[in-house]
C-alpha cells in the first residue's frame, strides 16, 4: 500500500455569481421546472389545435354530409310522391297511391332530420322551410284533390298537368336547397384540411422542440453532473487503491464539490491514521503470539489438571476409604460419616474436573467432523445409560432420525445429557417418557446451509420459562444438590457443543406438561446413506 506525502487539496475557485452555489438537486429543480412550464404550454397548444380539428371534423361528418343526404332524400320522396299521383290520375288505379302515401312518410322524416341538422344555421333553415312551403303548395292544388278522387277524371288529369308547375318550382327549390348544403359541406371539407395541416405543423413543433429539450438536458447532465462525477470517481479509486497522496478536484455543482471536499479530507484522515494502522496490526501480531503461548499453556494445564491434580484426589479417597475399613471398629457412627463426606467431596471434585475438562476440550479437541447417523448415536447413547434407563423404566422413543455432519463422540455426550436430564428429572410416580423428533429447516440466515431441527421431549417435572436462559449458563442450578444430584455443566455443556456445530439450543417454553428442547444440527453432506456405526 503506498503512503505517499499528503497534499493540500486545490482551492476552489470563489463563486463567481449565485448560480455557483447551486446544488445538482437546484439545478435539476430549475431545469425541470422550466421543462414543466414549456411542456404545459405546448401540451396547451396542442390541446386546442385537437380540439379545433375535432370540432371542423364534426361539421363535416356529423352536419353537412348528413344533411346533403337527407335533402337528397326528401328530393326521392317528393319524386315518389309526384309519380305516384301522376300514375293514379292518369290510370285511375290505387296501388300508384302507394309510393305517394311512402313518400309523404319518407318526406316527413327527412324534413324532421334535415331541421335537426341544420339548426342554427339561417341559410339552411329558409332553405328548408321554402321547400316545405312548396311541398305544401304542391300538395294543396294537386297531390290531395288527386289522390282523394273516387276515380279519375278529366279534372283530375287537369290538375296533374297543371300540378307540374308546381312541382318544378318545388324542385327548383329542393336544387338550390342542396347547392347550398354541397358548398357548406365544401367550406368544412377546406376547414378540415387546413387544420390537419396545422395539427400536423403543430405536433412536428411540438416533437422537435421535445428532442431539442431532451438533447439539452442530456448535455447539461453530462457536463454538469456526469463529467464531475467520472472524475471523482476516478479520484477516489485512486484512493481506494492506496494512493493517499492523490488530491481530490472539486468541480462540478455545489453539492458535488462539497463533496469532493469531504472525501479529499477523509482521504487526509485516512493517510494520518496509516501509521496508527500499522502500529495497531504490529500490537496484534504481538497479542496473537501471546494468546498461542496462552493457549499452550492452558493445554498444560488441562493435562495437568487430568493426570496431576486428580491423582492426589483418588489417593484421599482411596485412603479415607481405606481408613474407614481397617478401622471400623474403633470409629463411631460420626467419623464414619466424616470419612464419607471427605470420600464424597473427593469424587465430585473428581467429577467437576473432568466435566470441566470436557466443557473446555469442546472445539478444541475432537475427532474430524464427519456425516453421522443420529439414530446410531441414539443407540450408544441407549447403551450407555443402560442401567440409568433399566433403574427408572424410561420408555425413550424416537421418529426416523436424519443424519448430520458433525463430531460423532461430542453428539454421543449432547444426547447423553439430554436424556440423562430427562430421566433425572423425572415426576415421581412415573414412568420417564422420552421422545425424540426431527424436522427439515431451510437454509439459515447466515447462509451456513440446510439444517435438522431436533426436539428432545419428556413427561417430567418441566422447567418455568423464566428459567430458559439461566440452565444454559454453567454451574447454575434450580435445585439442591441433595434433591437432585448434579454440578450444573450438562446444559451448559449441551450448549457449547450445539453452538460448535453452528447450531442453536432452547427451551420449548410452550410446551406442557414435561420439558422439551429444541435444538438445529446442519445436514449431511452426502447424499448418500450414512454408516451406521459410531465410533
Amino acid at each position: 500500500m503506498e503512503t505517499d506525502t499528503v497534499q493540500q487539496a486545490p482551492a476552489t475557485r470563489p463563486p463567481g455569481s449565485v448560480r455557483d452555489g447551486w446544488t445538482t438537486r437546484g439545478w435539476l429543480g430549475a431545469g425541470s421546472a422550466a421543462v414543466l412550464v414549456l411542456l404545459l404550454v405546448l401540451t396547451g397548444g396542442g390541446v386546442w389545435v385537437l380540439a379545433h380539428a375535432t370540432d371542423v371534423n364534426k361539421r363535416l361528418t356529423d352536419r353537412w354530409s348528413p344533411a346533403l343526404i337527407a335533402s337528397v332524400r326528401m328530393e326521392s320522396a317528393l319524386i315518389n310522391q309526384e309519380t305516384g299521383i301522376r300514375g293514379y290520375g292518369m290510370t285511375g288505379k290505387r296501388e300508384f297511391l302507394e309510393p305517394y302515401q311512402d313518400g309523404v312518410a319518407q318526406e316527413g322524416t327527412a324534413a324532421q332530420e334535415l331541421a335537426r341538422l341544420t339548426e342554427g344555421d339561417e341559410r339552411a333553415t329558409a332553405d328548408l322551410a321554402r321547400v316545405r312551403e312548396d311541398s305544401e303548395r304542391w300538395q294543396t292544388t294537386t297531390a290531395r284533390p288527386v289522390s282523394e278522387a273516387a276515380e279519375p277524371t278529366a279534372s283530375a288529369q287537369q290538375r296533374t298537368e297543371s300540378g307540374k308547375a308546381a312541382f318544378d318550382a318545388l324542385r327548383a327549390s329542393l336544387t338550390e336547397q342542396q347547392d347550398n348544403i354541397e358548398a357548406e359541406r365544401d367550406r368544412a371539407r377546406d376547414d378540415l384540411q387546413a387544420a390537419r395541416t396545422l395539427r400536423n405543423t403543430v405536433f412536428t413543433a411540438i416533437a422537435c422542440v421535445v428532442l431539442a429539450l431532451i438533447a439539452l438536458a442530456f448535455a447539461g447532465l453530462r457536463r454538469g453532473v456526469q463529467l464531475p462525477l467520472d472524475r471523482l470517481r476516478t479520484d477516489v479509486r485512486e484512493i481506494a487503491d492506496g494512493r493517499f497522496g492523490h488530491t481530490i478536484a472539486a468541480s462540478g455543482p455545489a453539492d458535488l464539490r462539497a463533496l469532493a471536499r469531504d472525501v479529499d479530507g477523509m482521504r487526509r484522515r485516512l493517510a494520518g491514521e496509516l501509521e496508527f494502522s500499522d502500529r495497531a496490526r504490529a500490537q496484534l501480531d504481538e497479542q496473537a503470539t501471546e494468546l498461542r503461548r496462552s493457549n499452550e499453556e492452558l493445554e498444560q494445564f488441562a493435562y495437568v489438571a487430568s493426570h496431576d491434580l486428580q491423582e492426589p484426589l483418588r489417593k484421599v479417597a482411596s485412603f479415607c476409604q481405606l481408613l474407614e475399613r481397617r478401622y471400623a471398629e474403633q470409629l463411631d457412627d460420626r467419623a464414619k460419616q466424616y470419612i464419607s463426606f471427605a470420600v464424597d467431596g473427593a469424587n465430585r471434585m473428581q467429577t467437576l474436573i473432568g466435566d470441566l475438562l470436557a466443557f473446555s476440550r469442546v472445539g478444541r479437541l475432537h475427532a474430524e467432523d464427519t456425516d453421522v447417523s443420529i439414530e446410531a448415536v441414539l443407540r450408544r447413547t441407549t447403551n450407555s445409560l443402560g442401567m440409568v434407563i433399566e433403574e427408572s423404566g424410561a420408555v425413550i422413543t424416537h421418529d426416523p432420525l436424519p443424519a448430520v455432519h458433525g463430531d460423532p463422540t461430542q453428539l454421543g455426550v449432547l444426547l447423553q445429557n439430554l436424556i440423562s436430564n430427562a430421566i433425572k428429572f423425572r415426576t415421581p410416580g412415573e414412568v420417564p417418557r422420552i421422545h425424540l423428533t426431527a424436522s427439515g429447516q431451510e437454509d439459515s440466515a447466515e447462509g451456513a446451509g440446510p439444517r435438522w431441527e431436533f426436539a428432545v421431549s419428556d413427561n417430567g417435572i418441566g422447567i418455568g420459562p423464566e428459567y430458559a436462559e439461566r440452565i444454559f449458563v454453567i454451574f447454575q442450578r434450580l435445585h439442591t444438590r441433595d434433591t437432585y444430584p448434579g454440578n450444573g455443566i450438562g446444559l451448559a455443556l449441551c450448549k457449547k457443543i450445539v453452538e460448535y456445530h453452528g447450531g442453536t439450543i432452547g427451551l420449548d417454553a410452550d410446551h406442557a406438561p414435561g420439558t422439551r428442547f429444541v435444538f438445529s444440527l446442519p445436514s449431511a453432506r452426502q447424499d448418500a446413506s450414512v454408516t451406521e456405526s459410531v465410533n
